[in-house]
């Protein structure tokens, strides 16, 4: 096996794999499974997961690779992106269905000059007037140094008078429109859908040998400085219109071999706030939702395994190497606590205790086990000693309560987050407690949120809503008890499935913190003179 040293562990943000350099290492150790061959399907609208759980990593493998005969491109929302949308916005001042417009017309424009770069030489689509005349157009807008990115493309949307005047230029000169029409400037909803018409005029007639697929990321970060209700219109818009276009209008180009459409990616926390019409519907049959889950039984047959075990075997010269063989080799010990009896050895077990079941959860946490093994250069496997150093568990616990600020951060602000965790301080060190501790711990928590200047949050309007909250940032489990007292555990991300997409806290019960976050937020154990106050 390959020493430790030499070992590639990846990056948790898949966003890297999109450079040069890293394209090559996202090949050897992607594994190809039902999640990708959904992907492709021409009935997926919306990639579903929570953060970390490789939605980027499957659309950018699609970006840097034909596959199924789809070329794709990856193209993310930044802060710049919002900022332009709220000034149009009150500038112009939009209505949701304007937001629709002009994302469609910003699709049709990605999805038009990728078919242009991506298509191969031999392709006949400058033989199709339309399009001819409409890349010539938008040529002449850009001085030819247009950028298929969704910040230049929005720059065509502000100008839509001047726009729209150079593709109306354009199709007069080659005589395929005879009309004579004029633009207005304060009339931008009529611009508009006279660029969508154009777009999708160019588009139907095009015969396309691939199919072209945008994946549209990003939406998961909401930029401190655009509020929340802006960037909930912005996506709004933004889902309407990969909706539309996919139903609406790519499923009627005829005679084309090679099919286009757009795909979202996003959380499903926010795919719930976009308000769909039968969410539940899309989400079962418009999308690929991704769910690693498994238990304990069958976790070599887990697809989380197979991720996990295909990153380490994809790195070794043998490569006749077994499933699982490649995992064993370097964590040759069983985790503790295990009563079922294995043929192998279950130190996954452990990890998969730690974690939330994401990619980005292993990755993370065997790229700190090797950088703890730094000191021993000759070291080929780790033991649960290494596992359990407390150094690790530390550094583990920092990463996950990262992930929990970045979370929290898309809805509040960073005065809010020290108020989340001015709450675990009121828990007097305990890592499980009942319903009457938590609602103790409230108050206090209540009580110190009213001497400062900043106000309560919404998410702490009520112990309920908090309780509830902090089911939902996955900090908390509730326990039920069966009739024999066994306990039942629910945790919001294993609840959570294609019908129920916000499972509810249940009051009263029994709740635990997660084990990965106690170290982070100093619970499991109490200190002398500890009280809480």
């Amino acid at each position: 096996m390959k020493p430790i040293k030499d070992l590639e562990t990846g990056f948790s943000d898949a966003e890297n794999y999109k450079r040069r350099e890293n394209k090559d290492l996202l090949n050897r150790i992607f594994i190809k499974n039902d999640y990708l061959d959904s992907l492709c399907e021409p009935n997926v609208s919306f990639l579903i997961g929570e953060k970390g759980t490789g939605k980027t990593a499957y659309s950018v493998f699609l970006s840097n690779n034909n596959y199924k005969n789809i070329l794709a491109t990856t193209k993310y929302i930044r802060e710049t992106e919002y900022q332009k949308f709220v000034a149009l916005k009150k500038e112009k001042h939009l209505t949701l269905s304007e937001f629709s417009s002009i994302w469609k017309i910003i699709i049709y424009l990605l999805i038009a000059k990728q078919i242009i770069e991506k298509e191969p030489a031999t392709s006949q689509i400058f033989n199709f007037i339309n399009f001819r005349r409409l890349n010539d157009a938008i040529d002449e807008y850009y001085a030819n140094a247009f950028s298929p990115e969704i910040i230049q493309a929005l720059s065509f949307i502000q100008e839509s008078k001047t726009s729209a005047e150079i593709i109306a230029k354009h199709l007069r000169a080659g005589g395929e429109d005879k009309s004579t029409v004029t633009f207005v400037e304060s009339k931008f909803q009529i611009n508009l859908f006279y660029i969508q018409r154009q777009f999708e005029q160019a588009l139907s007639q095009l015969k396309l040998a691939q199919s072209h697929l945008i994946f549209i990321d990003g939406i998961d970060i909401r930029p401190s400085s655009i509020a929340y209700e802006d960037y909930l219109e912005c996506i709004k818009g933004l889902a309407n219109a990969v909706w539309e276009i996919n139903n609406d209008f790519f499923p009627t180009i005829r005679d084309s071999k090679g099919r286009l459409r757009a795909v979202l990616l996003i959380r499903p926390d926010i795919f719930e706030k976009l308000g769909l019409q039968n969410q539940n519907t899309k989400i079962r049959d418009n999308s690929v939702f991704l769910d690693w889950r498994t238990d304990y039984i069958n976790h070599r047959q887990s697809g989380i395994f197979a991720v996990v075990d295909n990153l380490l075997k994809s790195q070794q010269s043998d490569a006749n190497i077994k499933h699982g063989d490649a995992w064993d080799a370097y964590f040759p010990w069983n985790s503790p606590n295990v009563f079922e009896t294995y043929d192998k050895p279950t130190s996954f077990l452990s990890f998969i205790r730690w974690s939330y079941y994401r990619p980005r959860d292993f990755v993370t946490m065997l790229d700190l086990l090797k950088e703890n093994a730094k000191s021993n250069p000759q070291k080929v496997n780790f033991t649960s000693e290494d596992f359990e150093d407390p150094h690790f568990k530390r550094q583990y616990s920092n990463y996950l309560l990262g992930e929990v600020k970045d979370h929290l951060s898309f809805y509040y602000g960073p005065e809010n987050y020290e108020a989340f965790l001015k709450f675990f301080e009121f828990l007097s060190g305990h890592d499980k407690f009942d319903y009457q501790q938590y609602s103790t711990a409230f108050k206090k928590l209540e009580n110190h949120v009213k001497s400062l200047a900043s106000g309560t949050p919404r998410f702490m309007a009520t112990a309920n809503d908090f309780l509830q909250f902090l089911y939902d940032l996955n900090v908390i489990c509730y326990i039920e008890r069966t009739e024999q007292h066994k306990p039942f555990i629910h945790w919001c991300f294993k609840d959570r499935n294609y019908a129920n997409i916000s499972p509810k806290v249940k009051t009263g019960v029994e709740y635990e913190i997660f084990y990965g976050l106690a170290k982070a937020l100093n619970v499991g154990k109490t200190f002398k003179g500890q009280d809480g106050s």
